[in-house]
């Protein structure tokens, strides 16, 4: 992964990743607090590295190798050796026992989901947060356990799976934490890292949107020159936010296309046109391709194919119109930092599939374009901050997310002209009695799920025999994990109603709720 230019002008922290499913957690908690960060698998990092990147503060991520292993990673020494404050969270405390001379046993006492900690000893780590003596709440999520520690550190929390809970060694600003800070589930997790990065590395958290919009647009202006930018405008919020970035820092330079799969939900084909077109004045191509897009899946229902069918013909309709534009030489993408991240496994093995249809597949090779992603470095919910820094209606910023082949996957079996336009009047009447009821932000996502059965019911006397609506809706913090949102029997009673009332060819409703894991939020 190469270092984003101009992020160089902001205090950074380091870390290292060892394959934990919550590394990004880690970031975003960081980014929160204000403090720039980035992660890098710990196998990419050398001396060379660590000089250009320059870190003030080091973070050891959790992982799923044991460190009894003879073949288990390991932190590069020299980071031992920079002079900045470092931070092991769970794998990452047993690697610097294991590295700086102390010892992990694998414990038939082994600890997962919640627990509590006494803490034993004040620490700059608990600064403001903690006293001694005092029982606090984390999330454990490890089976081998430190058994001593090297010489320097001291147990500042235990817990009865782990008596080395938490170490520091104040002297050299080094801390290991068998639980795990960035999940939610340890309440005070982000007052712990905001402690690390700001009271004990010392920086100053001078990561905002406001910093992020001025160098981004520098970088996009250094980048382009005086080419032309061809950007594939999806209608949701990532490659929105791209786009006017982009038209604000080169104008006219840009030239975005949006092709209208007729996957959509309801208005937003619309929405897009007259926000891009009417309200920034950014030349926009629209292209209404839904019956081809239709005609392609038909009689498709595995949903993978349906997923590959939706992303091989969006980019041959994108392809030949983006050919219409003379002397384009860039591709804008919305990219984001998750993406990047889970392009580079930890591991060394082969990049991952991150989205089907997220960005615009092979086309820059195709077309002999290089690429802009100027929001390759946020998260979800900064790309939202800068939405609204660059002004951007907060209905628009603040929608859920939404599925790169759209409609597709939330009708399971084949999907028909018919069965998109019941699911387009149903969803948006749900989300209508949900921003009705002022719930639309408690709600990570809400949708509606068109199934492929149908059920007898009576309605006016006469025997009907129409679709199920199953509804979903669902409270997360960062869409890894999920619990469903506790709606009352009278709100879905209500909208169950409406539904039926309202969009013929439903005659049940059903509420969906199934957490993640074990279920995904989307159904395919």
């Amino acid at each position: 992964m190469t270092l984003d230019p101009h992020a160089k002008v902001h205090e950074r922290a380091l870390i290292v990743d060892f394959g934990s499913q919550v590394t990004q957690l880690i970031a975003r908690r960081l980014r929160e607090a204000g403090v720039y960060c980035e992660i890098h698998p710990f196998n990419r990092i050398d001396a060379a590295f660590l000089d250009e990147f320059a870190p003030k503060a080091v973070i050891l991520s959790g992982g799923p190798a044991s460190v009894k292993t003879e073949t288990s990673p390991r932190a590069p020494a020299e980071l031992f050796a920079l002079g900045v404050p470092v931070l092991g969270i769970c794998y990452g405390e047993q690697t610097i026992c294991a590295q700086l001379g102390g010892d992990v046993e694998r414990s038939d006492h082994r600890e997962f989901g919640r627990a509590h900690i006494e803490v034993v000893k004040d620490s700059a780590l608990f600064d403001g947060m903690w006293e001694r003596g005092s029982r606090q709440q984390v999330w454990m999520s490890h089976g081998d356990r430190v058994n001593a520690i090297p010489e320097g550190f001291e147990v500042i929390a235990k817990s009865e799976g782990a008596p080395f809970a938490a170490i520091a060694n104040e002297a050299r600003r080094f801390y290991g934490v068998q639980f795990h800070p960035e999940v939610v589930h340890t309440p005070d997790g982000a007052k712990l890292l905001k402690n690390f990065v700001q009271k004990i590395a010392g920086l100053s958290g001078d990561w905002t949107m406001a910093a992020f919009r001025e160098e981004a647009i520098a970088e996009i202006r250094r980048q382009v020159g005086d080419a032309r930018v061809i950007c594939g405008l999806s209608g949701g919020v990532d490659s929105s936010v791209a786009a006017v970035l982009i038209h604000e820092a080169i104008g006219e330079q840009l030239t975005c296309v949006f092709v209208d799969t007729g996957l959509m939900r309801a208005g937003e084909g619309e929405e897009v046109v007259r926000l891009f077109r009417d309200s920034y004045n950014i030349p926009l191509i629209h292209v209404e391709a839904a019956n081809l897009f239709l005609g392609k899946l038909k009689g498709v229902d595995d949903p993978e194919k349906k997923r590959k069918i939706i992303g091989a013909t969006f980019i041959d309709v994108f392809e030949a119109e983006a050919g219409k534009i003379k002397n384009a030489a860039f591709l804008a993408q919305g990219t984001l930092y998750p993406d990047v991240i889970e392009s580079v496994s930890f591991d060394g093995g082969p990049s991952v599939t991150i989205k089907s249809h997220h960005n615009v597949g092979g086309l820059p090779e195709r077309m002999n374009l290089k690429l802009v992603e100027p929001l390759r470095e946020l998260f979800k919910d900064e790309v939202r901050a800068l939405g609204r820094e660059l002004g951007l209606p907060e209905h628009f910023v603040g929608r859920h997310p939404f599925p790169g082949p759209g409609l597709a996957i939330r009708i399971p079996g084949e999907v028909t002209q018919e069965k998109a336009d019941i699911l387009r009047k149903a969803d948006a009447i749900y989300l209508d009695e949900i921003r009705k009821a002022g719930l639309y932000d408690a709600i990570w996502q809400a949708f509606a799920v068109l199934l492929p059965v149908r059920t007898v019911g009576v309605m006016g006397d006469e025997r009907t025999y129409d679709h199920v609506l199953a509804l979903r809706a669902v409270t997360s913090t960062d869409g890894m994990t999920a619990d469903y949102y506790p709606f009352s029997h009278e709100f879905l009673s209500a909208c169950a109603t409406r539904l039926i009332n309202e969009v013929r060819g439903v005659n049940r409703v059903v509420y969906d709720v199934t957490s993640k894991p074990p279920g995904t939020i989307e159904w395919e």
